[in-house]
């Protein structure tokens, strides 16, 4: 019966903890810009998992514009996108489809 318990209260902590990555492309004429940014921030806040980005050896939290700015990514970069939360998946194919539809500038 304490081994019932223990798996039920590990499983909301196993979804929290959920982890995925994926490494994706910048692929729009004016690279990761704010506005780029800001349509990356504001998909964040649509889920309950966090988002960070890591070009080379610099990773940031991925609900901040000012700080996926610093990143400096001009068309044909590749990031690495890693999302944490019991979202995570679904966050990073909402992102996926982001930057495949080059944050809607169709450029």
């Amino acid at each position: 019966m304490v081994e019932e318990a223990d798996k039920a209260s590990a499983r909301p902590r196993q979804e929290q903890d959920k982890k995925t990555s994926k490494t994706l492309k910048v692929t729009n004429s004016l690279g990761l810009h704010a506005r780029a940014a800001a349509k990356i921030v504001e998909l964040v806040k649509q889920h309950d998992s966090q988002l960070y980005l890591r070009k080379d050896d610099q990773e940031v939290d991925g609900s901040s514009i000012l700080s996926i700015l610093t990143l400096a990514c001009p068309k044909g970069t590749e990031i690495e996108a890693r999302a944490e939360g019991k979202d995570s998946e679904r966050l990073l194919r909402a992102l996926e489809n982001l930057f495949a539809n080059k944050f809607g500038e169709g450029q």
